[in-house]
């Protein structure tokens, strides 16, 4: 699964790797504790233009259906299994039209020992971005004016995998990684064969997961409430 990622800066690289058109004026800024229903900015193309035109967007973690009452749906969908996404209405439309890329500096994860759960802070050992493979809902708040700019909540969710290599001694389940030569296509919405994208991303990730750093760090990452550099310093 993934839980908690860290996105240090978001700016001119991730606009330059993946070509982004647009930069929304509401990105979150940078975090290094994000937790589900927090804001973070992904990358989508949207469908309303010809050609498709790339955003970069702050959104909502945690997916909320459009058919949803209210957000709360969203905080139980912060992941989703990539091999059920056909089985669940929940994320079925999503995966046939809007799917994403979330950019992130690394993500943490946890390891059940026998002195308790340790964290671990895992990226690119040459310290690149990663990018996982999500879908993204746009959801309408029934009750606010039609006319009101808040009524529309960008939202998203990172879909997850059997844990692969070395990562699978920490867990058993880890984040479908999109390396940039996939990203077009799977950000693609008018391609219909989202299946074979992801199958092709999830064939590949046993090779990334060996470019990967595990970092031990501090238990202090499991209270939301700490932020900072510190949370990704590896253990004395």
């Amino acid at each position: 699964m993934c839980g908690r990622f860290v996105v240090a800066e978001v700016g001119s690289e991730l606009v330059s790797v993946l070509r982004v058109d647009l930069v929304g004026d509401d990105l979150p800024a940078p975090s290094y504790n994000v937790a589900p229903t927090d804001r973070a900015a992904i990358v989508l193309d949207s469908a309303k233009t010809e050609p498709p035109t790339r955003r970069l967007e702050g959104a909502r973690w945690g997916l909320i259906p459009p058919w949803a009452k209210d957000p709360k749906m969203g905080a139980r969908a912060f992941n989703a299994r990539s091999e059920e996404l056909e089985d669940k209405p929940m994320f079925r439309g999503a995966f046939e039209n809007r799917r994403a890329v979330i950019p992130v500096t690394g993500y943490y994860e946890w390891n059940t020992t026998p002195e308790g759960k340790q964290p671990y802070f895992i990226r690119p050992a040459d310290e690149s971005p990663l990018f996982f493979a999500g879908l993204y809902e746009w959801w309408k708040d029934p009750s606010k004016a039609a006319d009101d700019p808040t009524r529309w909540t960008l939202s998203f969710t990172i879909l997850t995998r059997d844990a692969a290599g070395p990562l699978a001694e920490i867990h058993d389940r880890m984040p479908v990684f999109v390396d940039a030569d996939y990203a077009d296509a799977w950000l693609d919405p008018t391609v219909d064969y989202a299946r074979d994208i992801l199958d092709a991303a999830v064939d590949a990730a046993p090779e990334l997961t060996e470019r990967l750093e595990l970092r031990p760090v501090s238990t202090a990452v499991g209270n939301v409430r700490n932020n900072g550099p510190e949370l990704i310093e590896p253990l004395a």
